[in-house]
Formats: structure tokens, sequence, C-alpha cells
């Protein structure tokens, strides 16, 4: 009797629950990164798998997800950054998940470095759809078709 009511309470469950998005890899990963000396905030990318300096630390996205613009936007990327030392070598001083819609949640914190996650892109996506308005005449009006116009 009880794995019945079990049984049909999940069932009920997995059918009223929402469906979960897919979400998609993109090969580029977005970043911003606050120089705390200078002040200056730099934007770069880095392609999944690569590795780009910024100013003392080495920043290298391994994947880098959307969601399909349908959805409510979650963009997410794991990163690993390491410190470059004075002798060159490399110290590991952070390893995890980054959120642009969220970039104070786990952004990466350093005494002179700030390093967070801006977006992705995939710069073989096609572009989103955009909603155009009609042209104008020179008047400010919206052109009308032929058709409608009065004849001289």
């Amino acid at each position: 009797m009880i794995r019945r009511l079990l049984a049909t309470l999940m069932a009920s469950l997995a059918a009223s629950s929402p469906a979960m998005a897919d979400r998609t890899a993109n090969p580029i990963a977005l970043f911003a990164g606050l120089d705390k000396i200078t002040g200056v905030t730099t934007t770069f990318e880095i392609p999944i798998g690569e590795e780009r300096q910024f100013g003392g630390v080495i920043v290298r996205p391994e994947v880098c997800y959307t969601r399909p613009v349908t959805e409510e936007p979650k963009t997410t990327s794991f990163v690993k950054v390491d410190q470059v030392e004075a002798d060159k070598t490399r110290k590991p001083i952070f390893s995890g998940w980054m959120f642009a819609e969220s970039p104070g949640l786990n952004a990466m914190e350093h005494a002179t470095y700030d390093v967070w996650l801006t977006g992705c892109r995939d710069p073989n996506a096609p572009p989103p759809a955009v909603e155009t308005a009609p042209a104008a005449d020179a008047g400010g009006q919206p052109d009308k078709p032929k058709e409608d116009q009065p004849e001289d």
C-alpha cells in the first residue's frame, strides 16, 4: 500500500515538474578583470581549454554553458586560476564555478586582481532574431505600400 502511494506520488511530481532546459556549451568564455592597483577594468575572452594571463594571474575556463533564449538566463563556467609567483612558478588560487548573472557570488578575488565571468559566446551560432520597425518616410511616417498611395 505504501509503495503504491509513493509510486503514485512520484509519478505525479514528475508529471507536474517543469522540464529542465538543455544547456548549450560555448567555445568562448567572456571575462572582466579588475586591477586593484590601477583601478582599470579590462574585458577579455578566452577559448575553452586555453589560458590567458591577466596581470599576475592565469585564467583557464574548462567549460562555458548558457541556456536557450527562451529560458531564464543562466550562464556558468568552470574556471581555474593560477597565480604567477616571482620565480615564474604557478600557484593554484581558484578552481570552481562562476556565474555571470551573480558575479559577486563566486568571482576570483585576489589581493591585486579580481576576475569574474560576464558571458559565453559562440561565433558560429546564428544571431538572435530581432524585430525591426517599419521604415519611415522623409516626414517620419511609416512608408505605405505602393498600392495604398494616392496617384499624382
